[in-house]
């Protein structure tokens, strides 16, 4: 089937960031007296908006994190990501040779946009999906801009309806269970098949590179193809 809008992941697609970001939030959760193991962050929270941790923790302890956790933790991430985030390997061929192509791609990610902005700055991929101006443009679509986070499949609608594309006609590359999830719930309703590639080997075994994953969707007339 050929696709006419391939939406990326952000974390672990584009930047290699979950590392970073779960070991620090693996080792915040746990300061504030709620253990968790790096493997616990990617089981429970890895693809999913900051809301999840909320929810989660207060589900299990019954406690509610302090107010200013989300500005603290992203404080830290952000501090991490200047230092020491990396583009994921391959990534910036893929997106050249969609580019080259004509085919259409965007963001789709639980972060904030400014966790967006920096990661993509500090990789060198600002401008490959920044507006004309050097601003967020309309290729960035943040779990801010809707209602519910991944596994809600609100984020990739919205995503598909700003870049005047049908879900059903789109393609999504993400790295989580969370987000695999997020991308059948939007297509599956409208007849189209799960058009979700997984990078890495987070869903169901999957072992694919950013390179492979651009050697699928890749196709010279101009669409993507899963």
């Amino acid at each position: 089937m050929r696709y006419d809008l391939v939406i990326f992941d952000n974390d672990g697609v584009l930047v290699d960031s979950e590392p970073i970001s779960n070991r620090i939030l693996a080792g915040y959760l746990t300061e504030l007296g709620h253990p968790t193991s790096y493997e616990d962050s990617l089981r429970d929270y890895m693809g999913g908006a900051m809301h999840r941790i909320h929810e989660a923790v207060l589900q299990r302890s019954g406690k509610r994190l302090p107010d200013g956790f989300d500005d603290s933790f992203h404080a830290r991430v952000f501090d991490e990501f200047r230092r020491r985030l990396e583009p994921v390997a391959g990534v910036r061929e893929v997106l050249e040779k969609l580019a080259a192509d004509g085919v259409p791609y965007c963001v789709g990610s639980s972060g904030s946009h400014e966790r967006i902005r920096v990661a993509l700055t500090k990789t060198g991929l600002w401008e490959r999906f920044a507006g004309a101006d050097g601003g967020v443009g309309e290729r960035i679509f943040s779990s801010q801009d809707v209602g519910r986070g991944k596994p809600a499949p609100d984020l990739f609608l919205y995503a598909a309806q700003e870049m005047g594309v049908a879900p059903e006609r789109c393609a999504v590359v993400e790295d989580s269970p969370l987000g695999v999830r997020a991308a059948v719930a939007a297509v599956r309703p409208y007849g189209g098949a799960a058009g979700a590639a997984a990078v890495g080997d987070t869903v169901g075994g999957a072992r694919r590179t950013p390179s492979e994953i651009g050697a699928v969707i890749h196709l010279p007339s101009g669409s993507a193809e899963f």
